[in-house]
């Protein structure tokens, strides 16, 4: 039986492991794009699944107080079930956005596996209407969002909570460094 040491041990060492590979590039790309946000007064959309979509509630409220930039989440049980039952739940997140996204929003999808069809198929939507959009993603370093997307975010596990804490931890660092510009 392995002791609780050495399996905090190794966890641990995958979440520092991968958490420092961070396209810092696409990092400073992104918080150009947050910035770009802020200064137009529009708005950030985050989506996602299950725990993504919890994180997706969390940092949409921390980049509206503490980044003072307008971000909304699709997480009301109305709005999901609405949507899912009139045009799939494949297609959900693409009716969502289609009733609140603006041309000028940046919208970020969040899909662990990056197989997640509502995921993806918002994500071609958002291709097909040119408008901005970031992805966070894990599982295979060719999965179909990674595909999709211009500017990804990828963490190589296969382990949900690992892919989830560090995208919840790349999030949380964009709110805090446009929080700290006090643009």
């Amino acid at each position: 039986m392995m002791t609780s040491n050495f399996f905090l041990k190794k966890y641990f060492s995958l979440i520092s492991k991968n958490l420092f590979e961070i396209d810092k590039k696409n990092f400073e790309f992104f918080i150009d794009m947050i910035l770009s946000i802020k200064k137009q007064n529009n708005k950030i959309i985050i989506v996602g699944n299950g725990g993504s979509a919890a994180m997706a509630s969390h940092v949409a409220v921390d980049f509206t107080k503490a980044a003072n930039i307008r971000a909304i989440n699709f997480n009301e049980a109305d709005l999901i079930t609405c949507y899912a039952n009139d045009y799939g739940y494949e297609n959900w997140v693409t009716q969502a956005l289609k009733s609140y996204a603006e041309p000028k929003d940046l919208i970020i999808l969040i899909s662990s596996s990056g197989k997640s069809k509502n995921i993806t198929n918002a994500a071609k939507f958002l291709v097909e209407r040119k408008m901005k959009f970031v992805t966070f993603s894990g599982f295979s370093k060719n999965n179909h969002l990674k595909k999709i997307g211009k500017i990804n975010f990828w963490v190589d596990s296969k382990h949900y909570n690992i892919i989830e804490m560090i995208h919840h931890i790349w999030l949380l660092a964009a709110v805090d460094k446009v929080a700290k510009l006090k643009i």
